[in-house]
């Protein structure tokens, strides 16, 4: 044989071997016949129960296989959009901010691929989330619940305060009608920081602007620019200020400092969200519990974040992502979620599940649902929404940290927030 002859055969088997690892990569089969659908998620804590749930689906659907992708949080958002664009995905995924996704026509119509009557079983918070121009584009997986104030029961008792005392607290910007600020004055001598102002989005920023009888968006702007967003943000950065909360200094560099200062019994009341319930419950060596964040002049508002999966309209096995988007709105499928206290089902009929669960351990989870009852402030979205937070967070940072005066800080970081959004 001819040594051109040779090259010739070498490249045709090399191309060949090539075309067949590209087909058995790309497969829709694992070669047994069955489909598979991958899933992709940013939480580990989230692999155990999906697992569990999605084994149950595939016994019921033998011909379908699905595989949890995990791709963590810091690199999430990015890989996505990247992924998306170049059509390589999941089929389903993981999302919270859908908008631009929906408005390229990249995601499944839920209404269409479930029926109309499949969002009556999810929670209407989660539902309004997901629904953009009457469309929902998401099956709702898991709710955050409201806020809630986690607290140190040995520092409230070396101070002389009842913990049904937090449940009445008020914050007012009218020193006044103030009982909060007066709370944590009797317990700055047992601990160095009482309480976790920060610039904190979801846990501080949305229910204190949200009390006040702001909105962080209306009709679609940013609007946090207001009389109302003045008093909430004037409110919380006099705390900083004030030294009843930790420097900013401290918080705008670490997201998890006042967690941690809790952790360590250094700081008796901590405001955040059943997100971290579990690791409080397993790292804090002292008695604690849960009580409702400070009613403000309109009442106790909390924002109520939402996670759903989305189904990918690339994918090239449409029917079974609607099998499984099916399982996992289901009572049956999203149960799951909640039976290990992971988090709050958005089914709502498997939410008392998670409460069930962490009622057992002897906390009382309620403050998550009581506090929603007066109202919910959304926390915001539409297109170029995530870009609009990056700009909105370092001039928020300067403000925390009193290099500029709160109506100036809110002003400018609307403007930034809306040039942000218009040049996505």
């Amino acid at each position: 044989m001819k040594d051109s002859t040779r090259a010739v055969l070498g490249i045709t088997l090399a191309a060949a071997l090539l075309i067949a690892a590209a087909l058995w990569l790309g497969r829709d089969s694992d070669g047994s016949g069955r489909t598979v659908v991958r899933m992709r998620i940013w939480d580990q804590s989230f692999v155990a129960a999906y697992r569990a749930s999605l084994d149950e689906f595939e016994r019921a659907n033998p011909d379908i296989e699905v595989r949890i992708t995990l791709v963590p949080w810091a690199s999430y958002a990015q890989k996505l959009r990247l992924d998306v664009a170049g059509g390589i995905a999941d089929d389903l995924f993981w999302t919270s901010l859908y908008e631009d996704y929906a408005d390229s026509g990249h995601l499944v119509d839920i209404g269409q691929a479930l029926g109309p009557e499949a969002a009556r079983a999810w929670d209407r918070f989660a539902v309004e989330q997901f629904t953009r121009n009457g469309t929902l584009w998401a099956v709702p997986q898991f709710i955050d619940g409201g806020s809630a104030v986690f607290y140190n029961r040995d520092l409230l008792a070396a101070a002389g305060i009842d913990p049904a005392e937090l449940n009445a607290a008020r914050w007012s910007p009218d020193e006044a009608a103030d009982t909060f600020r007066p709370l944590l004055h009797r317990l700055r001598p047992v601990a160095p920081w009482p309480y976790n102002a920060a610039n904190d989005f979801q846990s501080i920023t949305l229910p204190y602007l949200g009390s006040a009888g702001g909105s962080f968006q209306r009709d679609g702007q940013f609007a946090f620019s207001s009389p109302q967003g003045q008093q909430a943000f004037g409110y919380t950065v006099r705390l900083v200020a004030d030294g009843l909360s930790p420097s900013a200094a401290d918080t705008n560099t670490s997201g998890d400092f006042a967690k941690n200062a809790f952790l360590q019994g250094r700081m008796p009341l901590f405001q955040s969200g059943s997100f971290n319930l579990a690791t409080i419950h397993e790292n804090a060596g002292f008695g604690w519990g849960l009580a409702m964040i400070p009613a403000g002049p309109h009442g106790r508002i909390s924002a109520n974040n939402s996670i759903g999966v989305a189904g990918n309209a690339a994918s090239e096995h449409p029917d079974a992502v609607r099998r499984v988007l099916a399982w996992l709105g289901s009572a049956a499928g999203n149960r799951y979620l909640g039976v290990d206290g992971v988090t709050i089902p958005a089914v709502t009929s498997e939410q008392q599940v998670y409460r069930d669960y962490w009622a057992r351990l002897g906390v009382d989870a309620s403050p998550f649902f009581e506090v929603l009852r007066d109202g919910q402030i959304a926390a915001g979205g539409g297109p170029g929404f995530p870009a609009a937070l990056e700009a909105i967070d370092p001039i928020l940072d300067e403000m925390f940290l009193g290099r500029i005066p709160v109506p100036r800080a809110l002003d400018r970081a609307q403007q930034a927030a809306t040039e942000a959004a218009d040049q996505r």
